[in-house]
């Protein structure tokens, strides 16, 4: 994939990047009952391996709870919405729970649309998430 990179300090350079460089995933635990996995960039067809790759390393955890942090994300698409419905299905068998923080208002958005929101228990803060 090639990208025009405007920190390259010249307009027309481009450079070559996979999908994972526009993704920024990271996970951490907040104490013993839940592991936090933020989410930075489109969480898209392009993305949506990476995203899944550290959500599967999240619930190898065994913590309690699953926060999955969407305040870096402004753009998610139907392949990133399957793939966090599909996460909250298999945290559940593994006796996990999901909950969402902080999505930006376009996310919000289409949990609304495709009422997802109310499958996902969904909260205004990653602190406020981890310790509903």
């Amino acid at each position: 994939m090639t990208y025009n990179n405007p920190r390259a300090g010249v307009a027309d350079e481009s450079v070559e990047t996979s999908s994972v460089d526009l993704l920024g995933v990271d996970v951490s635990r907040t104490g013993a009952s839940a592991v936090v996995c933020r989410i930075d960039g489109d969480l898209d067809l392009g993305t949506v391996d990476a995203a899944r790759a550290a959500l599967d390393r999240a619930l190898v955890s065994r913590a309690q709870v699953l926060v999955v942090d969407l305040s870096g994300v402004e753009f998610c698409d139907s392949a990133g919405l399957n793939m966090l419905l599909q996460i909250r299905l298999d945290a559940i068998a593994a006796g996990m729970t999901v909950r969402l923080a902080s999505p930006a208002s376009a996310v919000a958005r289409i949990f609304e649309l495709t009422g997802a929101d109310t499958v996902f228990s969904i909260h205004a803060s990653t602190e406020e998430a981890s310790h509903a």
